[in-house]
């Protein structure tokens, strides 16, 4: 096996370090765009690459059904596939068949469901979810979960958290039946119950894994019952391991969790908003379908180092969205994820030089005092 990470600085409860992979290394805290079906949608790979981006986040459930992990693997692996030679982690299929809602049926032996795409029928166990991330050519596989629905009583947490937790065991045991230079997480669950979670955190330590994630929150719980389990959840995981937020977030959200001791993270919002028009800006989101910005020959962001900013304006930007032009989200999604890897630059800076409380202070801020 090919991993291990290293904790080089830290101020407070936040950290800074390298994820060093058979693939290259993730300087932490990381933010990995997501590929949902092999591609940063309306990115090429060299462009996610020169926006800083080490890692991105392929999608298990996607992939298997289209085009199949089995063709993928005959073409050579997901990395040749994208033309992707950095480090790719795979989640584990888990949170999107939870999310289909009346199309699953969950056992102890895994989930069986129907295809969004067809209404064919599929079963997705441990084993199976394992075998698929294989097959992809995944650097760091996510152990299969039950992602527990929000909102859930005590005992409805209880019992996902335990499924959830008898999957990791056996996700752990098809892992190292053929472990190759990949490395495995667990992922923590117990909803917005602390000693769920710690249970949960418990159990997987007593299996052992290369790194651990934090599941079930961004599932509309909001903001602050979020900040709520953060409060006590990376710390009931190991200070030696990687910690992973799965599917967070906005800018604050991110700011706020590095700040509880977090160190990687995932989402779609960069990539989507620039679809809609939405760009984040060191002084807030900015709605490019604005008529104010129709003759506003300024950049998106006056501090913001990407081609985008360098070359066009916010006119020819709400241009594009108006004429209904292919190349506006393009260029609004190079910019959002260019915003978040400077984000992130600037939190592991931050943190090296002791700053960090400030750093954030003044990033809170200005979203909020900023935008339109």
């Amino acid at each position: 096996m090919s991993f291990d990470f290293t904790v080089q600085a830290t101020d407070g409860r936040a950290r800074t370090g390298v994820i060093e992979t058979s693939r290259g290394a993730i300087r932490t805290p990381a933010f990995m765009p997501v590929g949902t079906a092999a591609t940063v949608k309306g990115m090429k790979p060299a462009d996610v690459r020169a926006s800083g981006a080490d890692i991105l986040l392929g999608n298990t459930y996607h992939l298997m059904l289209r085009p199949g992990a089995e063709r993928v693997a005959r073409l050579g692996g997901l990395h040749r596939f994208m033309d992707w030679s950095h480090p790719i982690l795979t989640d584990s299929g888990g949170y999107q068949v939870m999310s289909l809602g009346d199309l699953v049926k969950v056992t102890e032996e895994g989930v069986e469901f129907r295809s969004h795409l067809d209404g064919s029928r599929h079963f997705v166990s441990p084993e199976r979810s394992i075998a698929i991330q294989r097959l992809l050519g995944s650097d760091i596989v996510m152990a299969f979960d039950e992602c527990t629905r929000h909102p859930a009583t005590r005992d409805e947490a209880a019992r996902s958290m335990a499924l959830s937790m008898r999957w990791a065991e056996r996700s752990r045991t098809a892992f190292l039946a053929d472990p190759g230079r990949s490395a495995l997480f667990g992922i923590q669950q117990g909803a917005l119950f602390e000693d769920l979670r710690r249970e949960s955190a418990e159990r997987l330590v007593e299996v052992g894994f290369e790194g651990y994630a934090i599941g079930g929150l961004a599932v509309g719980e909001g903001q602050a019952a979020m900040f709520e389990v953060l409060d006590y959840a990376p710390g009931q995981l190991p200070a030696d391991r990687p910690r992973y937020l799965m599917g967070v977030g906005k800018p604050a959200d991110i700011l706020g969790a590095v700040l509880r001791g977090v160190d990687m993270f995932d989402c779609v919002l960069p990539t989507r908003s620039g679809r809609t028009a939405q760009a984040f800006t060191a002084l807030g989101t900015l709605n490019l379908r604005n008529a104010r910005f129709a003759e506003d020959s300024s950049p998106l962001d006056d501090s913001c180092p990407c081609p985008v900013c360098a070359r066009f304006s916010r006119a020819y930007l709400h241009h594009l969205f108006r004429a209904g032009e292919m190349l506006g989200p393009m260029l609004l999604t190079e910019h959002n994820l260019w915003h978040y890897q400077q984000l992130m630059a600037g939190l592991r800076a931050a943190i090296a030089e002791g700053q960090v409380e400030a750093f954030a202070r003044v990033a809170l801020a200005a979203y909020a005092a900023g935008g339109a």
